[in-house]
């Protein structure tokens, strides 16, 4: 059973906050491409369509079982956000709709029941709110009706009749499932979890932006859909999501402490610091993406491992031909030298070893040689022979 809440709980307006942005992806994949979005200018969401039509939306996210009733401030309260824009707005002339998304649902026997009927009588809806708001001792609704008095009849009629509640809105912990079942439907099972997660995270940065007025304009529909078009590919059969890329390690890279041997390796062929950095950015990024491919389950039982198989297949071909020259008495520089060139060439001509085929991003491939690099208790691929016989030495192992 679950600890009651403290009175002093911000819970629900701490959801109401993340329900905003989340409820406005799923209106944005259900609504018109061509349709805009903006968050928190004329009200909780505006959407725009390609005619000029708006519609200003409330959201309220409710605790679960609340009822909206006939005298509900909160519903009361949009009016009298949306009379504001109505007035300022041209009135009758004015290009706007205003909805009240609420998770609660309206009561048996309200009277708001009028603004959920979307072919009831404005005329009607407008008899029906002076009722109600003569019978409100509420000063908040109180100044709601003050302004409303403000309208001449035809006003009023035309106002109400801009109204809609959408009571029984989804919840916050619902939206998820409605967009893999009602907009994902093209997309394998099995990958559309790991998409939605990917496809929501890009949302909220751009919502953080558009708040921060870091991105000033609307949002389109259409963004949406290129994005999400965009990572479906990424969960194809022949491709993987790319998630790591420009992402860095945490902290600071210590090139010249670092004791991994896949770093041991590339120093003892006297390569830079900044191509030793490269590496093991690349073996970061690497590690991390297998990581994340394995906890979606988007490997194919041991694909992993054939892949590093098949690299090492092909860096052995290539060691045999660059030191096919080499022999017991060549000297330290000439074992050195054709290191490097091993080295140069899994940095730079190992791009066609993909795990699959469309997966093309560098660090995959460069990351899972280091990775081989840095096996042990004896690595699975090396560069400079003379580092691996010490190696094998000092360990007692054949190398």
């Amino acid at each position: 059973m679950p600890e009651p809440r403290s009175i002093f709980s911000a819970a629900e307006s701490g959801l109401g906050f993340i329900y905003q942005p989340r409820l406005a992806l799923l209106r944005l994949l259900s609504l018109p491409e061509s349709t805009s979005l903006l968050i928190e200018k004329s009200d909780d969401l505006e959407f725009d369509t390609a005619s000029g039509r708006k519609t200003l939306a409330s959201l309220k996210h409710k605790a679960e079982g609340d009822r909206l009733t006939d005298l509900d401030v909160d519903f009361w309260k949009s009016v009298r956000v949306w009379l504001a824009y109505y007035v300022d707005n041209g009135r009758i002339s004015s290009n706007a709709d205003f909805v009240l998304f609420t998770t609660a649902v309206i009561a048996p026997g309200s009277e708001l029941r009028l603004f959920a009927e979307v072919d009831s009588d404005p005329a009607d809806r407008a008899a029906m709110a002076a009722m109600l708001l003569d019978r409100s001792t509420s000063a908040t609704i109180g100044k709601t009706k003050a302004d409303l008095a403000e309208l001449m009849e035809d006003e009023l009629v035309d106002f109400y009749g801009r109204i809609l509640i959408l009571d029984g809105s989804p919840r916050i912990d619902t939206i998820s499932q409605i967009v893999l079942d009602q907009h994902l439907r093209t997309v394998r099972r099995d990958v559309r979890g790991p998409l939605f997660q990917r496809l929501e995270g890009w949302w909220m940065d751009l919502m953080i932006k558009v708040l921060t007025a870091e991105r000033i304009g609307p949002v389109y529909g259409h963004e949406v859909s290129d994005k999400l078009s965009s990572i479906a590919e990424e969960y194809r059969s022949d491709s993987l999501p790319i998630t790591f890329r420009g992402r860095m390690p945490d902290g600071r890279i210590d090139v010249a402490n670092d004791t991994r041997l896949f770093v041991e390796q590339l120093r003892d062929l006297d390569v830079s610091p900044a191509r030793i950095q490269s590496a093991i950015i690349d073996y970061y990024r690497a590690f991390e993406q297998r990581s994340s491919w394995a906890r979606e389950n988007l490997l194919i039982s041991g694909e992993m491992e054939e892949y590093e198989d098949r690299l090492v297949e092909e860096w052995g071909r290539f060691r045999d031909i660059i030191f096919e020259t080499l022999h017991d008495a060549s000297g330290d520089d000439a074992f050195r030298a054709a290191g490097r060139q091993l080295y140069k060439w899994a940095e730079t001509e190992t791009g066609e070893l993909r795990i699959r085929e469309r997966v093309t991003e560098a660090y995959v491939v460069r990351g899972a040689f280091q990775i081989l690099a840095n096996a042990r208790p004896m690595p699975r691929v090396h560069w400079n022979p003379a580092f691996m016989k010490r190696l094998g030495e000092l360990l007692g192992v054949a190398a």
